[in-house]
């Protein structure tokens, strides 16, 4: 008998929806880690193409902020919401325009990222030495390790623009898809027929 019969149930319908669903977690699975395979192998044209990418989206919500803000205008905020498409519109264009700028621009913000990314993972696991005995020393190495990407990237500068987000967009998709694959077998193989 549990003691939680309602997470018993949640954890039943997760169970059941994951038998029923395993072949397509195992399809997407391998299309994830093809495409991470062929952006790790062309890291240029993955990183050219996710910023084309993140340009028309950035230019498609900017025209979608600019349409709704002008049927807002008497709305508190607009000459922000006007600033803020027209900024969004501006950044989607000259990405889409020179995607090569925009990939060193993009490159940056990595850097940043993994700048921040890094220096909250170590303190976070410095705060929580206690509570998390055993794990505090991954948490210590994973900023390590973002750190010295962070680096790596920016001694790189500007070739690294070129090959930092298409190489670490294929690596995060071919894990990404391991993970549906190993997900969808083991779910065969462990669940009984529904």
């Amino acid at each position: 008998m549990s003691l939680n019969p309602t997470l018993d149930g949640v954890e039943q319908r997760v169970v059941t929806a994951l038998k029923r669903h395993t072949t397509y977690f195992l399809i997407e699975g391998i299309v994830l880690i093809i495409l991470g395979a062929a952006a790790i192998a062309v890291p240029l044209i993955a990183t050219l193409a996710f910023t084309i990418f993140f340009g028309w989206l950035l230019l498609i919500s900017g025209g979608v902020g600019l349409v709704s803000t002008f049927s807002l205008r008497p709305a508190p905020g607009f000459w922000w919401s006007l600033l803020s498409a027209i900024l969004a519109i501006a950044v989607g264009f000259l990405l889409i325009a020179k995607p090569g700028n925009g990939a060193v621009s993009l490159t940056l913000l990595l850097i940043v990222f993994f700048i921040i990314e890094g220096f909250s993972s170590i303190v976070f696991a410095s705060e929580y030495r206690q509570n998390l005995p055993g794990r505090w020393g991954w948490m210590v190495a994973s900023g390590v390790v973002d750190l010295i990407l962070a680096v790596l990237i920016f001694l790189q500068l500007p070739s690294s623009a070129f090959w930092a987000i298409g190489l670490l967009l294929g690596i995060n998709m071919v894990f990404g898809g391991a993970t549906l694959v190993v997900l969808a077998l083991d779910a065969k193989k462990a669940l009984p027929p529904t």
